[in-house]
């Protein structure tokens, strides 16, 4: 059995809970799906749900050791360590560029309509379209 002891405590910490929560919310996801589907299945309520979790505890467990092996842990350290050095852009040039990619897609979008009309006019009128 494979060891369950965490690699380098306190490295790539946040890295490693967001992935492991992220695996384990998405077996929890399937689990449901799958005692939805275990209804059709003449089972009780007790062994539909049993395998559902158990299933889940199983992708904790194997999420928890992989993201725990050396290899795997010493890359979502590095992960980390590489997102601590972004320099992230502020609150105000996030909202201007937000801006300016509206207004432009808004101004793209006037301008597109009028070009389809004017081509729809021009071909109606040379009886391509009827």
């Amino acid at each position: 059995m494979p060891s369950l002891e965490i690699y380098k405590r306190g490295q790539g910490k946040y890295t490693r809970i967001t992935t492991f929560l992220g695996v384990v919310l998405l077996a929890a996801i399937g689990a449901v799906r799958l005692s939805e589907e275990l209804t059709t299945v003449q089972l009780s309520p007790l062994v539909r749900y049993g395998i559902a979790t158990a299933l889940v505890v199983i992708a904790a467990v194997v999420m928890f050791w992989i993201v725990n092996r050396p290899r795997s842990a010493d890359f979502m350290i590095a992960t980390e360590g590489e997102m601590k050095k972004v320099s992230w852009s502020s609150r105000k040039e996030v909202v201007g560029s937000t801006k300016v990619v509206i207004i432009t897609t808004l101004i793209l979008t006037v301008i597109l309509f009028a070009v389809d009309m004017l081509f729809t006019q021009l071909f109606v009128w040379m009886k391509v379209l009827g």
